[in-house]
């Protein structure tokens, strides 16, 4: 990398749900490290909102509605990347949805909104701009993921569409590698300041402080950092394979609640007479 050459320069990425939350700390940080980027979405007025400040802090920004579960959708952002920039070397699929409904009392719509955003979109995503990117020379598709992907969740509906973008991940590395593209996913645990976050009830929260190895959730920030890396060239040589942000979480969590709990037990029974 040349000296004070920022690492995204002439590069065009398009992130999904960059209105708000994740997605929009990684607009900022692409823009900062010189990308021209392309926000959508389907809340309109957020994005269009951030979009219009990255161009007066003097990055190339614009935003796109998109329904990233409509294929007709994707193919008219796709065009208008081709007409406005003429290339594109990074997707991050990153919209998508909580649901916390355990499997004895989801109901078929809440699956399928889940399915559809969470696991369709990237997979409508990365047919989308497969070609594109392939006559732009190659690029990247990071998939924002979840730990919930990794291991066992309450919801059932997130954790199957975490588990299912996995499969796509991979499929997508093995057969998008001749076109010079590589395909990663991120796999956060709770992600504080997103709408994921300010969703989550009070015990969870809770609950999801005191188990964390970290004592705290992750910053949108140090998300993103991993994002950025995967969809750098500093990454060449990374392809299909998962980056676990969790601070420790899937590793050494059940070890730590255990401890936790031990202590606990300890202090309760050292009290009694």
């Amino acid at each position: 990398m040349a000296r004070n050459r920022r690492r995204f320069e002439d590069k065009v990425v398009l992130i999904t749900g960059g209105s708000g939350g994740q997605g929009r700390v990684q607009a900022s940080m692409f823009a900062e490290q010189g990308a021209a980027v392309v926000l959508t979405d389907v809340v309109e007025a957020a994005g269009k909102a951030l979009a219009a400040q990255l161009r007066k802090s003097g990055a190339n920004a614009s935003f796109v509605k998109l329904d990233v579960t409509d294929a007709d959708s994707w193919a008219k952002v796709v065009k208008r990347i081709r007409r406005d920039h003429g290339k594109l070397h990074v997707l991050v699929n990153n919209a998508g949805v909580i649901s916390r409904t355990s499997v004895r009392t989801i109901d078929m719509a809440e699956w399928q909104r889940v399915l559809g955003i969470n696991l369709t979109g990237p997979m409508l995503g990365t047919q989308a701009v497969a070609p594109l990117m392939r006559d732009s020379g190659g690029g990247a598709i990071v998939n924002i993921a979840s730990t919930a992907g990794l291991v066992g969740h309450p919801g059932v509906a997130y954790a199957a569409s975490k588990w299912g973008l996995r499969g796509v991940t991979k499929s997508a590395a093995m057969e998008l590698l001749d076109w010079n593209i590589r395909v990663n996913s991120v796999h956060p645990a709770q992600v504080s300041e997103t709408g994921m976050a300010a969703n989550a009830t009070p015990g969870y929260r809770y609950a999801n402080e005191r188990a964390m190895p970290l004592k705290r959730a992750s910053r949108p920030d140090e998300v993103a950092q991993a994002v950025l890396f995967l969809a750098s060239d500093e990454a060449s040589y990374v392809n299909a394979t998962e980056v676990v942000v969790d601070g420790g979480a899937v590793a050494i969590g059940l070890p730590r609640v255990r401890t936790l709990l031990e202590d606990d037990f300890n202090r309760a029974n050292a009290a009694k007479p």
